[in-house]
């Protein structure tokens, strides 16, 4: 599993030109689920996110998590962060997650969060989506359940 979080001021999702999803202060999660992956990546990373660290006290210091901050996160679907790109120009995708497992997956992975009491809202699985966002920072950390495996 693979996910790109963001810490952000704003998000918002748009699907046909009208808005889908929007939070205020918190995280926007990409999220990639792939294809060997099981329900111990997807509580790994729920866990990891929830926990994570990335919002300034007030010292400045990234010192606060999620639940701390009263913050939001919009989850949206992100297959495209299992491109293999290491052979020609066109991506391919073959250690993606077939489309019902993602899925189902995906939406596993949103409710462990949301069970933990933050408020969780959602892209659209297999949809054409502009994701519009106001980055705090900017604060970008990349996350995969497989490298932490190892640690």
């Amino acid at each position: 599993m693979r996910i790109v979080a963001q810490r952000i001021r704003e998000a918002k999702v748009i699907i046909d030109k009208k808005q889908f999803s929007s939070i205020g202060k918190g995280l926007l999660l990409l999220v990639a689920i792939g294809k060997d992956d099981t329900y111990k990546d997807i509580s790994y990373l729920a866990n990891k996110i929830k926990n994570m660290r990335v919002f300034d006290d007030n010292n400045k210091k990234m010192n606060l998590d999620i639940n701390q901050i009263k913050g939001e996160i919009l989850s949206v679907p992100q297959f495209t962060l299992y491109a293999d790109t290491l052979k020609g120009n066109r991506p391919g995708f073959d250690e993606a997650a077939s489309p019902a497992v993602a899925e189902k997956m995906w939406k596993e992975f949103n409710s462990l969060l949301g069970s933990e009491g933050i408020s969780v809202k959602e892209g659209q699985f297999a949809a054409k989506m502009e994701v519009q966002l106001v980055n705090d920072g900017p604060v970008t950390i990349w996350l995969d359940s497989r490298k932490y495996e190892k640690s």
